[in-house]
């Protein structure tokens, strides 16, 4: 039962990723590839019906987190109280700017608040990447299960680092190169004209970054934590998920290199997809069944056995997690369904 809960939440989070993480990179782009007002209205329209509902996956998954696993809820929630708390305000700042942009008519007015979306969507996807470097490489845990980290330290990995140093600094190079790929492939999708033309352009472009970042990342994950490296080599099947995000990234640069038609975008927004959850998947199969590993004491890491709430629990909780699952999975069809196809609007409105 406890690693059926590991795969729900190790899935939610991966939906969250795939789901908000087109609404992100589509932030990071927005003064990028929109080069008037109506071009930067389209794409907020473009992700408008969806960006709020995209993060429920979040909190959804926190939820799930708490119900299944307390102790890890718990110790990183203290743990990692100073980047939650700058998540959260960067969460409350995206959805300003998308509120606050159309309330005043002035040119100033809609510059300011287009700043504050990029500039929330971009540290928003360093700060993700990075809370995963901190999950991989490993946190001062104590043995009572709680531990406290600094912003930074050195800025090297040692059993004392802090929220930021090289390693995880280059995770977030990682999402962020990941996102902004993500969103290019996404709104390649919902728009057209000269607007699309340069969203394939960034989507191109970005694949580099996720290249070479994402080999550098992969090489240094497994210089720092060689278990990672012994979990794949005892269990080979293991394998079929890096190559999945393998794949996904070949598809992005196959797809781009085609002709460019509404096909090929949705091809390489699929491709997109693919490599996130190849990406997240190998993370957490690398360090199963260990939830956050300790940099201190192998011993007092947390994993799903001494952290999952009772059997009895997790057993009515499955039962309740199903029913949520597909009333919100019936919702987003319905929401996705509802606004397919490319993004209009119009002149006498918003």
């Amino acid at each position: 039962m406890t690693t059926l809960w590991f795969i729900i939440v190790a899935v939610m989070i991966a939906i969250y990723v795939v789901m908000d993480g087109f609404d992100l990179g589509a932030g990071i782009l927005h003064l990028f590839v929109a080069k008037t007002d109506n071009e930067r209205r389209i794409i907020l329209k473009a992700i408008g019906p969806v960006w709020d509902g995209n993060e429920v996956w979040l909190l959804a998954a926190g939820g799930t987190l708490y119900f299944a696993f307390p102790l890890l809820y718990a110790s990183s929630f203290s743990g990692f109280y100073l980047p939650l708390m700058i998540v959260l305000w960067l969460l409350i700042l995206r959805g300003l700017s998308i509120e606050f942009r159309a309330h005043i008519h002035s040119a100033l007015w809609r510059s300011f608040w287009d700043g504050m979306f990029a500039f929330s969507s971009i540290t928003l996807a360093i700060v993700f990447g990075a809370a995963l470097g901190n999950v991989v490489r490993g946190v001062p845990l104590r043995a009572d299960g709680y531990f406290f980290e600094a912003f930074w330290t050195t800025f090297t990995v040692v059993p004392d680092a802090g929220i930021l140093d090289w390693y995880t600094v280059l995770l977030g190079l990682v999402a962020f190169f990941t996102l902004m790929n993500h969103g290019a492939n996404y709104l390649a999708l919902k728009t057209d004209g000269e607007l699309q033309g340069r969203c394939r352009a960034f989507s191109a472009r970005s694949w580099w970054g996720i290249v070479i970042f994402s080999i550098l990342a992969a090489c240094a994950t497994f210089a720092i934590h060689p278990a990672i490296t012994d979990k794949f080599l005892s269990y080979p099947a293991g394998f079929i998920l890096p190559i999945l995000g393998i794949a996904g990234v070949g598809g992005i640069f196959y797809f781009r290199r085609k002709n460019a038609s509404d096909k090929n975008d949705k091809a390489a927004f699929i491709s997109s997809s693919l490599f996130i959850i190849g990406m997240l998947a190998s993370t957490a199969f690398g360090i199963f069944p260990v939830l956050l590993p300790a940099s201190t004491d192998p011993q007092y890491s947390i994993t799903i056995y001494n952290a999952a709430a009772g059997d009895h629990g997790l057993a009515v909780g499955i039962v309740w997690w199903i029913i949520g699952i597909i009333l919100a999975s019936g919702y987003f069809i319905y929401i996705f369904r509802s606004f397919k196809g490319k993004v209009k609007i119009s002149e006498d409105g918003y």
